[in-house]
């Protein structure tokens, strides 16, 4: 196990990370949907985003769906962050 996934597995463990479904798997991730202005500041929008390690889905692709309590999020963007080891996934919410 490497630092991330270690890094990981100890934020899980104190309550810091939710838990995603993809793919049929569980897996733990950081969950951020930040707020931002947009339309010169006459609109409020979200941007979410999970964060996770790269080996705990190295799968995951642009269109495939997450579900984080119960709400649907499509996959819009991945990126790799610092040496590769983790990934920055931006999700767009599915209203169902």
């Amino acid at each position: 196990m490497g630092l991330i996934e270690r890094l990981y597995a100890a934020a899980e463990s104190a309550g810091l990370l939710v838990h995603a479904e993809i793919a049929g798997r569980t897996v733990a991730v950081g969950f951020a949907a930040p707020d931002r202005t947009v339309l010169d500041g006459l609109v409020r929008s979200t941007d979410y985003a999970i964060t996770y390690p790269t080996s705990a889905l190295p799968e995951l692709a642009v269109g495939q769906t997450v579900v984080i309590a119960n709400v649907t999020y499509a996959v819009r963007d991945i990126r790799a962050l610092a040496d590769g080891t983790e990934r920055l996934a931006t999700l767009t919410r599915l209203d169902t």
